[in-house]
């Protein structure tokens, strides 16, 4: 089942709206087969180990990540495959929370006689999609936090300096990070400061899994997403002049002229019409809830302090990356986090801390965090 997860990573942020998956075909101590999904309308992981194996895969056991699909969508249902395979069991890493999804497939299955074991490395497993459970039960994509800061808590000194934070370690890290999430959002002050690509600029990178190292994944582009009220967006920004090979979402709303709109468009954006809230700003909520209805299952928020304050203060964030590097920006230097804070220290918004590494990105610590 190791195997079958280090298989499935192999297509992490290539898949939405679909999960990650990997499937092996074994028969005594021999793999037969292996196969991931790659992309939405692909194979599934099944299907591809299961044509790798070929005739051989007749007797054999199949591990698959996720609990095979029993229904027609872009593909046919694995079930129907696995069947035909002759396949003797099945062990299934954790079953599909997909509440839409007519009838189960370890049930199909077993009224066929395959013996069917759900539940091998289920943690494991669970974690693997834990951003896509998010979005198939919610409709809502998973919401990582992240931000380069001084050990004092600062992202850019007072006159707006920030460029460089953190050293090549950590950036190389947010670009990893890029490579595996389906989405980068920032505000439209970062565009007007900093006119960033958004772009994963990186060799072909290496995942670790367990003890296993998986190399040579090539790498992709995430979909770009500025939030922009007011259609402030220069039409001349990096990320639409250099459009690399993902495109790049225009969140705005009817407070932004017509004419800027057009031009944008014009310029190769795509616009998002969102709702507002009483302060003018984009309604997070509603943006959220448009990119899940496109498939967006995971967003990396870059920042600035502006747009992270935004997600802390409606509190629709999933998990926090920090990387903080040894240096203090002192007094007058700007805070990543941009909402008004509480009077009394009982009231300060609380995280869980899950993880503090002090070597991957050394000489800067790398925090993780989630909601309380």
């Amino acid at each position: 089942m190791r195997e079958a997860l280090a298989q499935a990573e192999q297509a992490r942020g290539r898949t939405h709206p679909n999960p990650i998956v990997g499937a092996l075909v074994v028969k005594g101590s021999r793999v037969l087969g292996r196969g991931h999904h790659a992309r939405a309308g692909a194979a599934h992981a099944e299907v591809v180990a299961l044509q790798d194996a070929g005739a051989s895969a007749d007797g054999a056991d199949l591990f698959v990540t996720l609990e095979p699909c029993n229904h027609h969508g872009r593909t046919p249902p694995c079930t129907a495959a696995v069947l035909a395979a002759g396949i003797k069991r099945v062990f299934v890493g954790t079953r599909d929370p997909n509440r839409d999804v007519v009838g189960g497939g370890a049930a199909r299955l077993r009224r066929a006689g395959v013996e069917v074991i759900v539940g091998v490395l289920e943690d494991e497993c669970d974690h693997a999609n834990e951003q896509w459970s998010r979005f198939i039960t919610t409709g809502r994509p998973w919401v990582v936090l992240k931000a380069a800061v001084t050990l004092d808590g600062m992202l850019a000194t007072a006159s707006g300096d920030s460029r460089w934070v953190t050293g090549e370690p950590s950036r190389r890290r947010v670009h990893l990070l890029r490579n595996d999430l389906d989405a980068v959002l920032v505000g439209v002050n970062t565009v007007l400061a900093d006119d960033p690509q958004l772009t994963v600029r990186l060799e072909r990178p290496r995942k670790m899994l367990g003890t296993q190292t998986i190399s040579n994944l090539p790498t992709r582009d995430p979909l770009r997403i500025v939030v922009d009220a007011r259609g402030r967006t220069p039409t001349s920004a990096r990320m639409l002049r250099e459009p690399g090979s993902a495109a790049t979402i225009v969140a705005t709303t009817v407070a932004a002229p017509l004419a800027k709109r057009r031009a944008l468009t014009r310029a190769g954006a795509e616009l998002l019409l969102c709702k507002t809230e009483r302060n003018g700003r984009v309604d997070l909520r509603n943006l959220l809830r448009q990119l899940g209805a496109r498939g967006v299952t995971s967003i990396l928020v870059e920042g600035g302090a502006a747009i992270h304050g935004s997600f802390l203060r409606a509190r629709l964030w999933d998990e926090l990356h920090l990387f903080v590097a040894p240096k203090l920006a002192g007094q007058g230097a700007r805070s990543w986090a941009g909402f008004a804070g509480p009077r009394s220290m009982a009231d300060a918004l609380k995280l869980q801390m899950v993880s503090v590494d002090a070597s991957t990105c050394a000489p800067d610590l790398w925090l993780r965090a989630r909601p309380v």
